[in-house]
């Protein structure tokens, strides 16, 4: 007989006592010694269960973090948007040069022809591929003196990469020395 079932007794049905109170299962159980208040959040279970799962995962190296700014986080390890949880955005970002932003592309352009180089220089057989590539470079052999199509791409897409990376070169000197001649202007203010 369950016990929040009322009793037939004698042939008598005597409802349940008013005094008897149903007890609340919880569907996380219960420790004898242990208050329902002091046991552990089901979410602070689930995290646990969670970072155990996926440990490896989780060890596995990540790429840079590029944004310096960095959102508060509460000790749940939730984001917390409370009033001192904002941020002035423009005080940590950089400021915007056109200079590195061309830098960035045309690494981005280089990264992308090299692949193709690796793939055009495995349809060459043999090390004279190299030796053309250098003539070429040097201008002993003009570029227009190649015949085979394969090889002609190839030192194109070389002589292309190997101008870009000059450019490259160029450029970062030159955003070198525009960001020493701010560090100078800094330092030459009356105020440092």
């Amino acid at each position: 007989m369950d016990q929040y079932e009322s009793e037939i007794c004698d042939g008598i049905f005597v409802p349940e006592s008013a005094l008897r109170q149903e007890q609340r299962r919880t569907k996380y159980g219960t420790l004898a010694d242990l208050p329902d208040e002091e046991l552990a959040d089901p979410d602070e279970l689930e995290r646990v269960v969670y970072k155990q799962m996926w440990w490896p995962i989780l060890r596995l190296p990540q790429q840079r973090w590029e944004c310096p700014i960095r959102p508060n986080m509460d000790e749940d390890g939730r984001l917390d948007w409370g009033a001192f949880g904002t941020v002035d955005f423009d005080s940590y970002r950089p400021e915007h040069s056109k200079l590195r932003y061309k830098i960035q592309q045309l690494k981005e352009r280089l990264k992308d022809l090299s692949g193709l180089l690796r793939l055009a220089s495995d349809r060459i057989p043999g090390r004279t591929k190299y030796k053309i590539m250098g003539l070429v470079r040097t201008g002993v052999l003009d570029i227009g003196d190649i015949k085979d199509n394969a090889m002609y791409f190839l030192v194109e897409s070389y002589l292309y990469a190997y101008r870009l990376k000059q450019r490259i070169e160029k450029l970062q000197a030159k955003s070198r020395k525009e960001q020493e001649a701010k560090v100078q202007e800094l330092w030459a203010s009356p105020g440092c």
